[in-house]
């Protein structure tokens, strides 16, 4: 990237625009046409309230509405909304707040005036109903136009009572009283996006929304005809511990975490961003240098690198840097529940990422829910999705070797904590059975689905009509030469004369092989029929005789095709019975030079991953060989 782009887009990602408080608060009717929208800061001077109150926005219902913003010190401000009026005063440092009367849900277009002096700002065209936050990277961001069957929504989405906002993104260790409105450079998309603003959902607002988002508010808007917000504050290509306050993590006393922070505050103190911008220069120069030789002109939008940049200070991805720049922004807000999408860049680290992953989701989790002032604010987990080739079962060892699992695991090992400790406001959805290769899968319409079950089951009293939890094991039991798995509810392959896949079972040599898994039988019935428990499975290999543990869908693109019986499509969640190390699976492979929960080795990787496609071919020949026994005397048939 030349440097005068970079500038560009610095500008856009760090810069506040100083524009008077009275055009960042203007009114539908008084907004410039879209083309010509005027970036207007995160806090205006004079009057002005915080970006999040705009016309077209819904409040949330059934709780106090807090408003609160700017104005001069001492200033009286007055509130005005439907038959309600507040008055309050500015502080010395410009804040003001107040809080109005609860109000149940209403689809009739409301107006808020707020006042002070002779300055009035009048926000109109208001709902009241439930306002949902999505978090997470860009498998949330990823919009509806991009998505297979997108188009179809896209010329569906025509709900006014639908309302959506996208939050810009921000930078920095320093949490942010609010957001500017602006157009926000993308280096995906190639263009700026308008962002800080509340629309109302049309067709050419939809295509841009989070599709997962769409998907979700279009369904609980549906079954309920209540007013729905969606305030968008993913952003793509960020970790668990960004969007985790800093003090939160620096109060996790695990050695993953501690190590974490440490790596990190080494790069912020170790940045020289004088001896940044000589390297740029030098750099450049060489470039030019190299064109000039070869006699080739150089291109107009090259330019000399010339400012300092913030170095790893300001990185998304330096912990807390999002919790401070994207949801800080938003705390105090009343907001009806979360969902958050995550895990792929944390899925590109190392065998520690796993556990330093389970350790930071819950504290994420309980410091949202104290940003949001709620407790039990509902937060629906979406695991993470899919990417790379398939695992079948030719190469299924192989396969197993990703921290991506370790992701998922933590991810629903997380859910599972929370919801047994009590917290029947938390949610799980599984993604991994919507199977793409790409890191963007984009079969994102019914994983919105699945997250808007759980929320209509739970919050919104359909819980006798959709079933969202997850099938899960409640006993094991090992039988000599196969384990038995019993489940909460009967489960099945899709078609349920199918096989089921996705099992692996290992013994005490911890070498893992495909399972074959099949009903319980239980006895026979009086026409000499197998009598079998749907709500059981044995789990048997050849390759394993004495098996003690099993792992499911355990596999970056997995096998894995079980899930709850009946007329749902709720998969098993990636999960294992054993606890053993990244570098002691299969056992023995190291030498006894184990990694002791350390970063493996190249060498030490490769060891592994050779020895896993070791057991993939001897298991491949083993088959083979069973196969040429059985089949050996067949000849092909006779010519008539």
């Amino acid at each position: 990237m030349n440097d005068s782009l970079h500038r560009r887009r610095v500008r856009h990602a760090f810069l506040v625009f100083a524009t008077s408080s009275v055009l960042a608060n203007l009114s539908a009717q008084e907004q410039l046409p879209r083309e010509d929208v005027i970036d207007v800061p995160a806090v205006g001077e004079g009057l002005c309230v915080h970006n999040l109150f705009q016309s077209n926005m819904v409040l949330q219902r059934d709780v106090p509405i807090r408003i609160w913003g700017w104005a001069s010190p001492g200033a009286e401000v007055v509130v005005d909304f439907l038959d309600e009026r507040r008055s309050t005063t500015a502080a010395a440092d410009r804040t003001w707040q107040v809080v109005l009367a609860a109000r149940p849900a209403s689809s009739s277009p409301a107006v808020l005036t707020v006042t002070s002096a002779a300055t009035r700002l009048e926000l109109v065209n208001l709902l009241i109903g439930d306002v949902w936050l999505l978090g997470g990277q860009s498998n949330m961001e990823f919009p509806l136009d991009r998505v297979e069957n997108g188009q179809l929504e896209i010329v569906s989405a025509r709900f006014d009572a639908l309302r959506v906002l996208t939050v810009p993104a921000q930078n920095g260790p320093e949490p942010k009283l609010g957001f500017p409105r602006l157009h926000e450079w993308s280096d995906w998309d190639g263009h700026h996006n308008r962002k800080g603003d509340w629309d109302v959902c049309t067709p050419q607002i939809a295509r841009e929304l989070s599709a997962i988002g769409w998907v979700f508010a279009r369904r609980i808007h549906m079954a309920t005809g209540i007013p729905i917000g969606v305030i968008d504050a993913s952003r793509g290509g960020t970790t668990v511990e960004t969007w985790t306050p800093i003090a939160a993590l620096r109060a996790i006393d695990t050695p993953e975490v501690r190590d974490l922070l440490s790596e990190w505050d080494a790069k912020v103190a170790a940045w020289d961003a004088q001896a940044d911008l000589a390297q740029r220069v030098a750099d450049f120069e060489r470039r030019v240098a190299q064109r000039k030789e070869k006699g080739e002109a150089i291109p107009a939008d090259w330019t000399r690198p010339a400012g300092l940049l913030p170095g790893p200070a300001f990185d998304q991805n330096r912990p807390g840097n999002c919790h401070a720049s994207m949801i800080a922004p938003l705390a105090g807000f009343a907001i009806k529940g979360a969902l958050f999408h995550q895990g792929y860049n944390n899925a590109l680290g190392d065998i520690t990422s796993g556990a330093m992953y389970r350790q930071v989701l819950a504290e994420m989790i309980r410091s949202w829910r104290a940003a949001f002032g709620d407790p039990q604010l509902p937060f629906c987990i979406i695991g993470l999705c899919t990417e790379g080739a398939p695992q079948t079962r030719e190469n299924y060892c192989e396969m197993m070797l990703n921290a991506g699992m370790l992701i998922r695991e933590a991810q629903y090992q997380t859910f599972l904590a929370l919801r047994d400790a009590g917290d029947l406001r938390i949610g799980f959805a599984s993604s991994y059975d919507q199977r793409r290769s790409w890191y963007h899968p984009q079969l994102k319409i019914p994983v919105g689905e699945r997250a808007s079950r759980w929320a209509l089951a739970t919050l919104y009293g359909f819980e006798r009509e959709l079933r969202w939890v997850p099938p899960r094991p409640t006993a094991m039991s090992v039988e000599d030469d196969r384990i038995v798995l019993r489940f909460d509810h009967a489960v099945s392959a899709p078609d349920d004369k199918a096989a089921i896949e996705g099992f692996a079972i290992a013994g005490e040599d911890r070498h893992f092989h495909p399972a074959e898994a099949r009903w319980l039988v239980t006895g026979r019935d009086e026409r000499d029929q197998p009598k079998v428990d749907r709500s059981a499975l044995t789990l048997t290999s050849a390759m394993v005789k004495h098996p003690i543990h099993f792992r499911y869908a355990w596999g970056r693109n997995p096998m894995g095709n079980l899930q709850i019986a009946g007329h749902t499509d709720l998969p098993l969640a990636t999960q294992r019975s054993d606890s053993w190390p990244v570098e002691d699976v299969p056992l023995g492979v190291l030498g006894g030079e184990t990694a002791q929960g350390q970063r493996l080795t190249r060498k030490q990787r490769g060891a592994i991953l050779e020895a896993l496609r070791f057991d993939d071919l001897s298991r491949r020949l083993t088959e083979a060989r069973a196969l040429i026994e059985e089949h050996g005397d067949l000849a092909p048939p006779r010519r008539r």
